[in-house]
């Protein structure tokens, strides 16, 4: 620790120690302030996942808003699913919050000006001819299933749970649509074609608010 004479006398200087500033400590603290305010929100939201006609496909699923340092929303989606066939399979949060049947959901959740929220509106041969996808706000990552049981965890920006023009809670709800095959993300011209993201709807989960 450093030290500055006092004050001088005939015999001897005398020192006193300097209070010394710790970085690391200000830091740690700038970093916990951060941590809390990515928190801050906590909104959160719930599905129950049902086979659109096979009973024995069952899950759940659960949504939490956080905001981060710089104030944008981001949203946290994991879920769990039980009696799906094995690999992967599309998830995608649709634009309305409907089941029965599961075509009811209806499009990918897209609320911007541009897009076209089906991509199976496309043919077999020839490719939709304005399709978003995977640029819709309700795309997700694909749900990879193993011995009948399949997790997918992953936080997107594209949704927000409290209101705003990105909030899945508009008038019409929203629902999560697991289908049959993987989304191939429809990444090349030659990808836009019926099927790219996924294919039949095997189930289907409104998203409620957790109230509180």
């Amino acid at each position: 620790m450093p030290r500055f004479p006092l004050e001088e006398t005939s015999v001897k200087k005398r020192y006193y120690p300097i209070p010394r500033l710790f970085p690391v400590t200000l830091a740690a603290a700038v970093l916990s302030l951060g941590a809390a305010s990515a928190q801050a929100g906590g909104m959160q939201a719930t599905a129950d996942i049902r086979g659109c006609k096979d009973a024995g496909i069952t899950g759940k699923a659960t949504l939490t808003e956080q905001v981060t340092p710089e104030g944008i929303k981001e949203v946290m989606v994991e879920m769990t699913v039980s009696g799906l066939t094995d690999g992967k399979h599309a998830v995608h949060i649709h634009e309305n919050g409907a089941c029965e049947p599961c075509s009811a959901a209806k499009g990918h959740h897209d609320p911007g000006p541009f897009g076209q929220s089906r991509p199976d509106s496309a043919g077999k041969d020839v490719p939709a001819k304005d399709i978003n996808h995977p640029y819709h706000m309700g795309d997700l990552i694909n749900l990879e299933v193993k011995d009948g049981k399949g997790h997918m965890k992953h936080t997107t920006n594209r949704i927000t749970l409290s209101p705003g023009r990105l909030s899945i809670f508009d008038d019409n709800g929203s629902a999560f649509i697991i289908h049959t095959y993987e989304d191939t993300y429809c990444d090349h011209e030659s990808d836009l074609k019926k099927g790219c993201a996924g294919g039949p709807r095997d189930a289907c989960g409104i998203i409620q608010p957790v109230k509180g």
